[in-house]
């Protein structure tokens, strides 16, 4: 996946393509003072990929880019066509009974 979908202003955020200028500002400076005192809940962000660790840099590179018109244009288009977020990262484990059989339609020999 690009990352331009991970690393999407609107994802690092937490706000929709349809965020405002001003909602945008208040979002990352409530942000910023959150990541500053240390908040938890200010650490992550959800993605497709799952969470993904938000910084202060990161907050306001987000910003600068949805400043910049071409910028938010195509940051509106990838958070729109956008896989869901995910709250926990995904999971790679085939099931148990699934492995040989996967294995055997590659080729793999035991």
């Amino acid at each position: 996946m690009s990352s331009s979908i991970v690393d999407n202003p609107f994802l690092v955020l937490g706000l929709s393509p349809d965020a405002s200028r001003i909602e945008i500002e208040r979002e990352a400076q409530k942000l910023l003072g959150m990541l500053e005192l240390d908040f938890a809940a200010a650490k992550t962000y959800a993605t497709p990929l799952g969470p993904r660790p938000r910084t202060a840099e990161s907050v306001r590179a987000a910003v600068a880019a949805l400043r910049d018109p071409y910028q938010r244009l195509v940051a509106e288009l990838w958070a729109r066509h956008a896989p869901p977020v995910r709250t926990e990262p995904p999971k790679h484990e085939a099931a148990p009974d699934e492995t040989p059989a996967l294995r055997r339609a590659l080729g793999w020999r035991p």
